[in-house]
């Protein structure tokens, strides 16, 4: 199978399951930032990532493929018969995650500055990715092209990651920036 098709050369794209559609569409664009969330999620595995963050990582990368398959098949299809779903304890997992890491982390008191060591400034970046991620999801659930699961899963995790790169830093023994205005502006 050649990897190029010609096929989407007039600004179109197949979906899963059959069906073109202009690759401006909100589907599209939802599961091409799901796409580029989870390329950002391996480009933060490859900076020494503890061995923890690093299989939770490698899982969630797994989940996002769902996600994006999820998102290029029309509802209703025979293709969605044949894909994997967004399972109800992804969520509830990265909510555990979250619980248990910040048993290891101070209170915030201040917003802080995205960065770090590489590994939590891969993680900060990761998480705004996810956040455009869910909001191209959130339109394209208002156009019927998504469904509320998607979002969700994505809210969860720019969560996870937020707090993965506060975990990371402080591993490091890498204190956060915190964000304070007044000092800064003297």
């Amino acid at each position: 199978m050649k990897i190029y098709t010609k096929t989407g050369d007039t600004g179109e794209t197949g979906l899963f399951g059959g069906g073109r559609v202009r690759k401006d569409s909100v589907r599209v664009d939802a599961y091409g930032e799901v796409d580029e969330l989870n390329a950002s999620l391996g480009l933060a595995r490859s900076l020494s990532m503890p061995s923890d963050l690093d299989a939770l990582l490698l899982r969630l990368q797994d989940q996002l493929f769902t996600v994006g398959a999820v998102l290029a098949t029309p509802v209703g299809t025979k293709a969605s018969e044949h894909i994997p779903q967004l399972k109800a304890e992804w969520v509830t997992d990265m909510e555990k995650a979250i619980d248990t890491f910040e048993t290891e982390l101070s209170p915030m008191t201040h917003f802080i500055l995205p960065g770090g060591s590489q590994a939590a400034a891969a993680l900060h970046l990761s998480r705004t990715v996810c956040r455009r991620a869910e909001r191209r999801v959130v339109a394209a659930l208002r156009e019927g092209e998504a469904q509320q699961e998607a979002v969700v899963y994505l809210n969860r995790l720019s969560d996870l990651l937020f707090v993965m790169a506060r975990i990371a830093n402080h591993r490091a023994g890498i204190e956060d920036v915190k964000w304070i205005p007044e000092k800064r502006s003297k």
